[in-house]
Parts: C-alpha cells; structure tokens; sequence
C-alpha cells in the first residue's frame, strides 16, 4: 500500500506537476489550493504526510499546521512545508522539514519518502 499525500497549495500549474510526478511513483495524492480546503480534505481522508506551501490566500501554511497539530487525530501526520519564502523559526515546531522552491524532484522525492516512513 503506498502512501497517500495530501499537496496544498494556491498555483494550480505546481500542484498539477507535483501530483503528476508523486502519482507516477505510485502516490495517491488529494490538492488543496489553500489551507481552509486542505482541513475539509482531511475530514474525509487520512493522509500519510501533509505537503504545504506557506504563502497562500484565505488560509496560509502556518494556520494550516497549527491547526493539523492541535487536532488529536493528525497530531503525528508529518508536515512538509514546500515555499519560497522561508517560514518564521517560531513556527518550526509545527512541521518536519522544509524545502525551498525551486526543488529539484530527486531532493523532494526523497523528503517525502523519509516522511511517509515515520507513518509506517
């Protein structure tokens, strides 16, 4: 059983690449475009990692983390944030490891791999 990602993030061209690149190495992959859509995906599905951009309108990355790690159910589902605007360090309590953008896939690939082990 592989692994199901949930993407978060408000440019629709990056989701659409990264969904098509994780799904090709056999991902399941739910997208968000912000964080008030990720929180109503994870209502009705549990992911084994959480990837979000910082940055987005009506709900950002650091309200969406927060908020994952105050709910108990998700409270030890890894958080990647993925940005191009490297997030406060008051805030790294609340995800596992950052990348910024531009990433290559080979580097992103391989965090998220060692992130979904923590779930297995």
């Amino acid at each position: 059983m592989m692994s199901s990602i949930l993407l978060v993030d408000d440019e629709p061209e990056i989701l659409a690449a990264w969904r098509l690149i994780l799904e090709s190495e056999g991902y399941e992959v739910c997208c968000a475009s912000n964080g008030a859509e990720a929180l109503a995906c994870l209502l009705v599905h549990m992911p084994d990692l959480i990837v979000t951009d910082w940055m987005m309108p009506i709900m950002g990355g650091a309200e969406l983390c927060r908020r994952v790690k105050a709910m108990p159910q998700f409270a030890n589902v890894p958080i990647l944030v993925h940005t191009a605007v490297p997030p406060g360090e008051g805030d790294a309590q609340y995800w596992n490891a950052c990348l910024l953008k531009p990433i290559g896939a080979d580097l992103f690939l391989t965090t998220i791999a060692q992130l979904c082990s923590l779930r297995h």
